[in-house]
């Protein structure tokens, strides 16, 4: 049938997430970063999350598409709201804010995580969140914080933390992170990598999109070995 529906713009897109929050059928998903209408009989054309963008990067159009379909979506609000059992409970982009507490009442007290934000992958991270303001951007190897037993405290703490595997991974990390270095006030960027000649994508990558950028950004290298020690 021909109906009005939504249109994103992926090129204007930039990956903040607020229409996924403004859609409250669950048409919408970040894939890869960008807004993607992913359920067409989710969307009723109603628009909740035009106002939303940041970058105006929605718009109607009349096109052919399947009829909205009510009871599906229902269906699904209904699944989304019942306790989780297993599975990832989903990639919304949030900051983490750390409380000090004066006396320690159990061991995880006294190991606090370090992590600022989430998600941590470069791959589901958003193109711009509020936290990438004033950042120092570290870029890790996913081995690293295994390989290097103080990795929490002296890489992650006071860092948003990006971390990636160049070997494993699909694609070229550098025009993700090109946009967000380029869309964001990012301070300093740290790259933390193993040792092995795989790892060096990912410090290619961050030295493709800082040139891509545009921008002067002070930038560390960190090597570290399989046996857990610095070599660079």
């Amino acid at each position: 049938m021909i109906r009005k529906i939504i249109k994103i713009d992926e090129e204007k897109c930039n990956g903040c997430g607020l229409c996924v929050n403004a859609c409250h059928e669950g048409a919408i998903e970040l894939v890869n970063g960008k807004a993607r209408l992913t359920r067409e009989d989710y969307c009723d054309g109603l628009g909740d999350c035009l106002p939303a963008c940041p970058v105006n990067a929605i718009t109607f159009e009349e096109r052919e598409a399947p009829a909205y379909d009510e009871a599906a979506v229902k269906k699904s609000k209904e699944e989304k709201s019942a306790p989780l059992h297993c599975g990832c409970p989903g990639t919304h982009s949030k900051a983490i804010k750390r409380e000090k507490s004066a006396c320690v009442v159990s061991p995880s007290s006294a190991n606090p995580s370090r992590l600022n934000q989430w998600p941590v992958q470069i791959k589901l991270v958003p193109v711009r969140a509020p936290y990438f303001e004033g950042a120092n951007l570290l870029v890790a190897a996913d081995c690293t914080a295994y390989a290097y037993g103080n990795f929490y405290n002296e890489f992650i703490r006071n860092h948003i933390t990006l971390i990636g595997c160049p070997k494993l991974d699909e694609g070229d990390y550098a025009e993700k992170l090109t946009a967000i270095i380029r869309d964001n006030n990012i301070k300093s960027v740290t790259v933390a990598r193993m040792e092995v000649p795989c790892c060096g994508g990912i410090e290619l990558a961050v030295k493709k999109a800082l040139q891509a950028s545009g921008k002067f950004i002070p930038r560390r290298v960190v090597v570290i070995s399989t046996d857990g020690n610095i070599v660079e």
